[in-house]
């Protein structure tokens, strides 16, 4: 086993990242200590170091990573979720959470949710727990991690989002229930829309219509199965005309919001048709409050769902997901490399100042 791991330490917003290097001790009951191959820096992750967001300081952040098994404790899982043998050298993914599965929460499916939770890229550095993040080149997967191996054939920058991105898309349309013949709108068309597009699709519903204030994103979400694209206007008051003239009396059955922009999500609701459902996951930062009209709420008969990270199932999905459709849609465009762990005060001003939609740390 290693003994040594070299690490980005987040101190403080705005703070250049401490380069350190940790030392690597015996791995505790049931623990595997994965190498690191590859992490993308997700939204989150920039909303931290911008002071947006508050996490526990110090940190190793980055949880949307993949690496491989370089060690196992005698009593660690055998085998992953799917019932696939572990050994050290897989390639695996993991969720971004571990936590009792014995506990209620975890026993009515939100794991995430549940006793004795710990995450991934958000915990604080202690003496007694710090390889945790993905800006490190070892991480420790504790007990009761969901783990899957991969399949070697997916480029490494796709097989990364899988972890976040992607199963908690795969989250949002679990909630959507049966899309078949269903028309989705997908409000917000970064790095989880985009993928949202690709996902309803594949699932079957008939139209997916791809709404965001930015044209060029909106262009490239037709190479990921969007149908029809709508700018959210000036006044966002006006999208129900602007929807009505370029879908015509096309229905929207279920709406699924990822920027987490109210004026995107108040008027959503208002194109949803009567027993219409909207799901919302990008509400995650500081916004003003939502205004909804419960009357239409009722008379149309709507419902309204909330979604934070994801569940097993949900990541499951998501591997089988990228593992079918990885060389139908262009996933690595999605994610700009040539960043070292060494240069990631660089990768994260890239990230902030040209805005793609993920900048990749390989490590």
């Amino acid at each position: 086993m290693p003994l040594t791991a070299s690490v980005a330490i987040f101190n403080a917003p705005l703070e250049s990242f401490q380069l350190d290097t940790f030392r690597i001790s015996g791995l505790q009951p049931q623990e595997i200590l994965v190498r690191n191959e590859y992490v993308t820096l997700c939204r989150s992750d920039l909303l931290t170091y911008l002071g947006k967001r508050t996490e526990k300081t110090p940190t190793l952040l980055g949880h949307e990573i993949v690496g491989r098994i370089a060690a196992m404790a005698e009593d660690a899982p055998q085998s992953d979720l799917l019932g696939q043998k572990l050994k050290v050298g897989d390639r695996v993914t993991w969720a971004i959470f571990a936590s009792d599965p014995k506990s209620p929460m975890a026993q009515a499916g939100l794991p995430q949710k549940a006793d004795d939770l710990f995450k991934y890229g958000h915990e604080a550095i202690t003496p007694e727990s710090h390889l945790h993040g993905g800006l490190s080149e070892y991480i420790i997967l504790r007990k009761h991690t969901p783990i899957i191996k991969l399949d070697e054939s997916i480029p490494l920058p796709v097989v990364t989002i899988i972890n976040c991105a992607v199963a908690t898309v795969a989250g949002a349309l679990r909630l959507a229930e049966d899309l078949t013949g269903k028309n989705v709108l997908i409000s917000g068309t970064g790095m989880l829309g985009i993928i949202a597009c690709a996902m309803a699709k594949a699932k079957g519903a008939a139209n997916v219509i791809a709404l965001d204030i930015n044209p060029q994103r909106l262009e490239l979400t037709r190479q990921f199965g969007a149908d029809y694209t709508l700018i959210l206007p000036t006044e966002p008051q006006h999208l129900s005309a602007v929807a009505a003239e370029q879908l015509g009396q096309l229905p929207i059955h279920t709406m699924i919001d990822f920027s987490g922009a109210p004026d995107a999500i108040e008027n959503g609701l208002e194109l949803l048709a009567i027993g219409g459902t909207a799901i919302w996951i990008g509400s995650t930062y500081p916004q003003r409050n939502v205004q909804i009209n419960a009357e239409k709420v009722v008379r149309k008969i709507l419902t309204i769902k909330g979604l934070h990270n994801y569940n097993g199932q949900d990541l499951i999905s998501a591997v089988d997901f990228i593992q079918k459709h990885h060389t139908v849609y262009p996933f690595e465009r999605l994610v700009h490399s040539g960043f070292t762990l060494d240069q990631v005060d660089a990768a994260f001003q890239y990230a902030i100042e040209n805005n793609p939609f993920r900048v990749g740390i390989t490590l």
